[in-house]
Parts: C-alpha cells; structure tokens; sequence
C-alpha cells in the first residue's frame, strides 16, 4: 500500500486531525508519527527508500520490548528499487541487510540513499533515542546504488557497500560536527557486472560488516547460479585504509547466494544466509586466495538446506538464546538456528509471521533481562516484535501497523521499506 505525502513540512500527531508544526532539520522535513509513551530504552530504526524522499522512520522501544513510532526525518537523499525484473516491484528493494545502521559507542546512526548514490549522519539523543539530528549534509557513497553500512567497534569510521555500476566499497569518519569524511586508501572495486539500480537479486551485492577484531572488512556477494557467489574480504590497516586487493571466499559446495552475514562470536567464522539453500557457515581460520578469482572455503565450513524455504536472506544473532534467527521473504517464517562449537548448524524451531507479509531485514535488541527481535513486513506494512526468551520459545508479542501513522503524516511507504537497526541507550 502506497500514500502520497505533500510537500509541505508538516508534523501529524498519530490519530488526530490536527497539524502542529515542527523545526525542520537540516536536509529536510521531520514528521511525528506518534506521541511519546513513557520512557523510551531504546529505538528501531529503518527507511522508506522511496524515489519521491527517503526517510529515517524511528520507534521508542519500551521496557517492554515493544514499539511506539515515533517520528519520520528526510535524510535529504531519495530512495531508489532495485530492478528484480517483475512488473510490480516486489519487497527488498536494495536486496542486502544493512541498508541503515545505528552504533551504541558513538551515539550516531547511518543511512544509504541509493537513488542519490549518498550517504546520510545522524547523531541520537541517548535521553530520546527516536529524535534524531543530521549531522552535515550527505555525502557521495563514493559510488553507485549504495545499499549496506557497517559501523567499526568504536563507532567512529562507518562503511559503506555499492552495489551498481560503480560497485565496491568505501569508508568514512565520523566527524560528529562536519558528518562523514572519506578515509583515503578505502574506494576499493568489486569488478562486478552490474547495472544503476542494481538488477537481481542474482548477482548482487549483500551485506557489509567487520571482523570479531575489526581487522577485516568483508562483503558478501550472490552468485548467478549455477555459479557460487562469494565473500570478498580486504585487510584494515591502523590508519583505516584497506588493502589494495580483496581475498575472494567462496561458500562450501552446495551454497549459491550468500547473503547477510552474522558474526559467529569467538570463532572467526560467520553464519551467511544462502537464498538459494537456507544458509552457509563460513570458516574465516581456513583463509582464501587474493584477488577475485574464488577459492572455496575450507576447515569446518558448511553449505546448510533449510526444508521448504524460498529465499532465506536476513539473520541476527540473540545473547540471550545463544541461536540465529533467520527470516524468509517467499514464506514468511522467522528460522531459528543453532551453531555449536564444532560449526554444527542445526535448525531449532521455525515461526510463522503471516502469509504473503515478506519478513525481511531484522535486528535483535536486548532489553532488560531479555531479547526481542524487530521484523520489518513490506508486504504487510508493519513490523513483527518477538520476544525470545529461551532457546525454542520465541513469541510474537506485538504487531507494528506503519500504513497507518504513515497515512496520517503523508508519509509515503510502500513495499520499498528497507532496513532495521536498533539502539538501546546504556
């Protein structure tokens, strides 16, 4: 479902009739979804990605886990949908995770536009975490479709993947007064056979994060099948810069389409979903050969079937559980994984979200003395709350309508939605 929104700066107070009026930001137009409900723990985060003006959608999550939309601030960039080759666009418009990013160390949120090719800066006010503010105007991705973002540990250089024409990754500073900086030595080439927008999924660029130590920084990319896809891996150097070459992993047979990548703590190994198949374990400690030409990955490394899944492409990881939870678009069903010290992958329990909703991009946050996961719903226009509170014993406790809060601002949203991130304040 789509809505228009005027161009007017407005502020709409969810269910009420009446306009109040709000301080624009700098780049663009804030709007108030909603009206603050008690203290706020923390926020969820994601983007409308849509070509008329992307926007930052924040949520207050409550003490108990659940969700109260807050507000709707312009990253003064568009949006941009992929070409998936249907005649109505489907869900997944950037096909990656991480299209936006928040990091609890620096207090500061990042954002892809990709129909502007830039990226956008916000610090969050840890005393109300859904009031955002930009910081500088947004920068050039350094180069096409800019569709993954990835904080290091400290939060203080953030980058960021490419995924058209000009693909590849760079980096930037955090400079918490003049916004991002490129780093010199980061703008490095993927070589991949790509279009702007970028057209797939097949084929694509995924997902970007870094290592356990932050020594690597590591891009997962589909392959076409029957061609494997593969991880691309640069080193980091103290200065920030990467090596000037990537080392290409591909997944162990069987694997096709690496898609989000989440870090299996302690191991030097990352479980990759795999929409071709279910999902891939990947052994870091094994290596790979430099350049673009792929070795298959080695050591304890796994390609894993998921029975009856369609396109199993988004993971977080829960502390609280111990076990992954993987979302699929074609079925709508949250998977949960677990990884034993031997890099066994076996499947604990599945959870049905709602035909036909398109469970995409997720986070899991920790609040309190439990974890809850956020499923951001394109088709559904909503967002799923689970609470996790053991192994095997996820339970939906809250349904998120955004159509709604979003028709009353004059918001557009629509199958476009990207994203999900969260922040919980210390």
């Amino acid at each position: 479902m789509k809505f228009s929104f005027s161009a007017v700066f407005i502020s709409v107070l969810l269910g009420s009739a009446s306009l109040v009026s709000s301080r624009p930001v700098k780049g663009g137009k804030k709007m108030t979804m909603g009206a603050a409900q008690g203290q706020a723990v923390g926020a969820a985060y994601f983007i409308t990605n849509e070509d008329s003006g992307n926007f930052v959608v924040s949520a207050d999550i409550g003490a108990d886990g659940k969700l109260n939309l807050r507000q709707a601030i312009s990253t003064g960039g568009f949006g941009q949908h992929g070409d998936d080759g249907a005649a109505t666009p489907g869900p997944d418009g950037t096909f990656t995770q991480g299209a936006i990013k928040a990091s609890a160390a620096s207090n500061m949120l990042a954002t892809v536009n990709p129909g502007s090719n830039t990226l956008s800066l916000f610090s969050i006010d840890s005393a109300n975490p859904s009031a955002l503010k930009q910081v500088g105007l947004p920068v050039s991705s350094g180069g096409e479709f800019p569709v993954s973002l990835a904080f290091n540990s400290a939060g203080d250089s953030v980058c960021a993947l490419n995924g058209g024409e000009v693909n590849g990754v760079n980096c930037f500073k955090v400079d918490k007064t003049k916004g991002l900086v490129p780093i010199a030595g980061t703008n490095r080439d993927l070589g991949l056979n790509q279009t702007t927008p970028a057209n797939g999924p097949p084929g694509t660029a995924s997902h970007i994060i870094f290592s356990e130590d932050g020594s690597q920084l590591i891009a997962s990319i589909k392959g076409v099948p029957p061609t494997p896809g593969f991880l691309a891996i640069w080193d980091v150097a103290q200065d920030g810069s990467l090596s000037q070459d990537f080392n290409s992993l591909a997944p162990a047979d069987g694997g096709l389409l690496p898609f989000s990548m989440t870090l299996i703590k302690g191991k030097s190994a990352i479980l990759a979903t795999d929409a071709g198949l279910g999902f891939d374990i990947f052994d870091l400690s094994a290596g790979g050969a430099q350049g673009n030409a792929s070795q298959v990955a080695a050591g304890k490394s796994s390609a894993n079937a998921i029975d009856g899944q369609v396109a199993t492409c988004w993971s977080s990881f829960s502390p609280k559980t111990g076990n992954f939870y993987l979302t699929d678009v074609g079925t709508s069903l949250v998977t949960e994984i677990h990884v034993d010290d031997n890099l066994k992958g076996t499947l604990v329990k599945q959870y049905p979200q709602g035909n036909g909703t398109a469970t995409i991009d997720n986070d899991i946050a920790t609040v309190g003395d439990n974890d809850f996961m956020y499923v951001l719903q394109p088709n559904s226009t909503s967002i799923s709350v689970l609470s996790l509170n053991a192994p095997g014993q996820a339970q939906n406790t809250q349904t998120v309508d955004i159509a709604g809060p979003a028709k009353n601002a004059g918001l557009t949203v629509g199958v476009s939605l990207q994203g999900m991130t969260t922040f919980i304040r210390k």
